[in-house]
């Protein structure tokens, strides 16, 4: 997991130093607003394409292949993780009230009252970085393919960033916070949601027919 907090981190800074980091702030010293773009890749319908393909892949995963297999209950993990990152990421954000860089150009500006900041942390990269985590924990090792799945964080923290929706810092804290639940979730023998939901929800739909 270290490997993978260091690439989002490098990605964060690489977006910092392509613009000029001169007027850069915020706790780390390299939050600055990029230029708005919204357009092809990173289009505002492909990340929410990724975030909503992602819930339904992860949620589906764990229904249709139950909780009895290696591949299920790493599904069930995910999706788990995906809620605990989803609940923490809300209630941070109305902690932190941190205007987003098109709502106010200043990464110095926390605690704001009045209006919906919303901006720390960045609950996209949160959320898809939780799904992906216990993932790459389970099978990273024995399918190195499987660290492709990394390129999702990164993905969705650039397309935040051109949206001008975070500053480069939200990009960071979201990506620790999904990945650190993400790894939690990944060191429990199992979900609790496996073992409190009827068994007919959690043996598996393929299994059932």
């Amino acid at each position: 997991m270290r490997i993978f907090i260091r690439a989002l981190s490098a990605a964060a800074v690489a977006a910092s130093l392509s613009c000029n980091a001169w007027g850069a702030g915020g706790p780390l010293g390299i939050d600055h607003r990029l230029p708005l773009d919204e357009n092809g890749i990173w289009a505002r319908s492909n990340q929410l394409a990724v975030q909503n393909i992602s819930a339904v892949t992860v949620l589906g995963g764990a229904l249709w292949e139950g909780n009895e297999t290696r591949l299920g209950r790493t599904f069930w993990k995910a999706s788990e993780a995906m809620l605990i990152a989803d609940v923490a990421d809300a209630g941070l954000k109305r902690v932190f009230r941190r205007p987003r860089p098109r709502e106010l150009d200043d990464p110095n500006q926390w605690f704001r009252s009045g209006g919906s900041y919303r901006s720390f942390p960045s609950g996209e990269v949160t959320h898809i970085s939780a799904i992906v985590t216990p993932f790459i924990a389970e099978y990273g090792r024995d399918h190195p393919a499987v660290w492709g799945l990394a390129a999702l964080p990164l993905y969705v923290g650039a397309a935040r960033l051109k949206s001008q929706a975070h500053w480069q810092t939200d990009v960071l804290a979201g990506a620790a916070l999904g990945a650190g639940i993400g790894y939690y979730k990944f060191t429990r023998d199992s979900a609790w949601t496996a073992t409190a939901l009827p068994r007919g929800l959690t043996v598996g739909f393929h299994k059932q027919f």
